[in-house]
């Protein structure tokens, strides 16, 4: 067995997955990697359940406002980040706990990423601003037309998603999968894999909880305060754009909100999606006494 231990707790959103990840870190006495690929712009904070001040100083934790919306983060910038902040944390601790919901961020720590060519920022741009005038649906109809390989793969409600697919396209004339090997990179250390689950009614509420409570503690002034920089693509995403939309009059605020809980609610499902695809994930409730007599059991500690 390696002398180190990476034990990924992940889940669709809402589900738990902040409380149990730092309950399992300190019954370990280690630190905490974020394996999400919002929480870590400083720039926001409520639209994105950033942990708390109480959350953040009960354990260390990395990849959480580290980050400006600016910056251009993409899973081979997480791979090299997180890589390095593992390599950091293995000097002195024998585990690590890497939590979040970001699943091709999980994939490119455990597994390692394909390398594609850069991309000119000026291809990126055009298609963002493009995409911001047009919507998504427009953004399906140009990847369905050029990269029908990759929209074959029914990614096609993830802007982010189809927006790399489109930019490779432009850049290199070839498909994004044609840069996929789907060989698994070595690394140094074991890696345990949970996922945290509920039934999805309690989820579903959860999620509508959450949404109310945000805009309680003021997501909609959240969302204005960087509304002018809403072409970046950090900001691509669901508590934002719904907002977005709500101060180019395009909507009600109560839709605005509704909106947001539909969209995570989406969102969710797509996780779930895809970390039931992998088949090392353990399911389990979000528990912390649960997630540690599995990982007990693994003789972890």
């Amino acid at each position: 067995m390696h002398p180190k231990q990476l034990i990924v707790i992940a889940g669709p959103t809402a589900v738990g997955k902040t409380a149990v990840a730092i309950d399992v870190a300190r019954e370990l006495g280690t630190e905490i990697l974020s394996a999400d690929s919002r929480q870590c712009y400083r720039e926001l904070d409520i639209g994105v359940a950033r942990p708390s001040p109480e959350e953040l100083a009960a354990v260390q934790h990395h990849f959480i406002a580290s980050h400006s919306i600016h910056d251009e983060l993409n899973a081979a910038a997480y791979e090299s980040y997180a890589m390095a902040i593992a390599q950091q944390v293995f000097e002195t601790h024998d585990t690590l706990v890497v939590v979040g919901g970001t699943g091709l961020y999980l994939k490119a720590l455990t597994e390692g990423m394909d390398p594609i060519p850069a991309v000119p920022a000026e291809i990126r741009e055009v298609l963002i601003a493009a995409y911001e005038r047009e919507g998504i649906s427009w953004l399906q109809q140009q990847v369905a037309a050029e990269d029908p390989q990759f929209y074959g793969q029914g990614e096609i409600r993830n802007p982010h998603r189809l927006l790399r697919a489109l930019e490779v396209k432009r850049a290199t004339g070839r498909s994004i999968l044609d840069f996929r090997t789907g060989a698994k990179a070595a690394r140094e250390f074991a890696i345990h894999k949970v996922a945290l689950d509920l039934p999805r009614p309690e989820l579903y509420d959860r999620i509508n909880r959450r949404v109310a409570l945000m805009m309680d503690a003021g997501l909609a002034a959240e969302a204005r305060s960087v509304y002018p920089q809403r072409h970046l693509n950090a900001l691509q995403t669901v508590g934002y754009k719904e907002l977005f939309d709500y101060f180019d009059g395009q909507c009600t605020l109560p839709e605005a909100v509704a909106d947001i809980q539909t969209h995570t609610r989406h969102y969710a499902k797509r996780q779930g999606t895809w970390f039931r695809k992998d088949p090392e994930y353990q399911w389990m409730a979000p528990d912390a006494d649960v997630v540690l007599r599995h990982l007990k059991g693994k003789k972890i500690f």
